[in-house]
C-alpha cells in the first residue's frame, strides 16, 4: 500500500519552536470523548495522550470556553481528539484507506484523494509535520447541559461534503446546524484560533495551517509558525 506523493500548500510555512510544552486538558474544564476515538480503532498511542495541547494552545482553549459560557451557558466543549503522534496519524491514513477500499470499487489513486481530503500527510519530516503532531490542532464540538452531543450536521471525521464548514450556509431547511457551526466558530476565532478550510470541527493556533491562513488574510505581515512536531 503505496501512500502518493503529496504536497499542501500550508506545508511550505517555516518553523521556529517556541519551545513550550505540552500540557493535559484539564477535564474539569472540558468534556473529553471517552474511550480516546482512535485508541477505539486500534491506534497506539504509547505513552502519549490525545488530550494535550501546548500551553499556549491550551490558555487559548480556555477563553473559548469562556466565549461559549456567556453566548451559550448551557452547552460546553468537547474534545473529540488533540495531540497526535505521527505514528497515529499514520495509523488512521493507513485505516481510512482500508475502510474505503472495503466500501468503494474505486482505483487506489481516487480512494488515497478521498483519505487526503481529511487526513494530513503523516510525515516524519520536522518541516512539514501534521497539524495534530504539533500540539496545536484540536478536533471538538458542542454539548448540551446534559452532556449530550449537540448535532452539528455531519460527524468528525466523516469524509462526505457535510464537513465542509459551510455546507447548510445556503440551506433554509437546514440552518440550526450552520448557526451551531458558527457558534463554534466565533468562540474560538475570538480566541486567537483558525478554522480548518475544510473541516467544521478542527481548529489550531500557532502551527503551520494557522501562519499560512495569517499570511493569506496579512500580506504585509508574514509569520513564521512557532510549533513544530514533538516527539513523545
Amino acid at each position: 500500500m503505496n501512500s502518493p506523493k503529496l504536497t499542501k500548500a500550508y506545508l511550505s510555512v517555516p518553523i521556529v519552536d517556541c519551545g513550550e510544552p505540552l500540557e493535559a486538558i484539564p477535564p474539569e474544564l472540558f468534556i473529553l470523548e471517552f474511550p480516546p476515538p482512535y485508541i477505539k480503532l486500534g491506534a497506539d498511542y504509547g505513552d502519549a495522550s490525545p488530550y494535550y495541547l501546548r500551553q499556549g494552545v491550551l490558555n487559548a482553549l480556555a477563553q473559548a470556553r469562556q466565549n461559549l459560557a456567556i453566548l451559550r451557558p448551557d452547552w460546553q466543549l468537547k474534545i473529540f481528539d488533540a495531540y497526535r503522534p505521527v505514528a497515529v496519524q499514520q495509523y488512521m491514513v493507513d485505516y481510512t484507506f482500508q475502510e474505503l477500499l472495503k466500501q468503494k470499487a474505486y482505483p487506489e489513486e481516487i480512494i488515497w484523494q478521498e483519505v487526503y481530503k481529511i487526513w494530513a500527510i503523516p510525515s516524519e519530516d520536522p518541516k512539514s509535520p501534521p497539524p495534530h503532531s504539533t500540539g496545536a490542532a484540536v478536533d471538538l464540538m458542542l454539548v448540551d447541559s446534559q452532556g449530550q452531543d449537540i448535532d452539528m450536521g455531519g460527524q468528525i471525521d466523516e469524509l462526505s461534503d457535510r464537513s465542509q464548514p459551510d455546507y447548510y450556509r445556503n440551506n433554509s431547511k437546514e440552518q440550526k446546524y450552520q448557526i451551531r457551526r458558527d457558534i463554534l466558530l466565533n468562540i474560538m476565532t475570538q480566541a486567537g484560533f483558525r478554522r480548518h478550510p475544510g473541516e467544521w470541527w478542527h481548529f489550531s493556533l500557532g502551527d503551520q495551517m494557522w501562519t499560512w491562513q495569517h499570511n493569506l488574510e496579512n500580506p504585509g505581515q508574514t509569520l513564521i509558525a512557532k510549533y513544530g512536531r514533538i516527539n513523545t
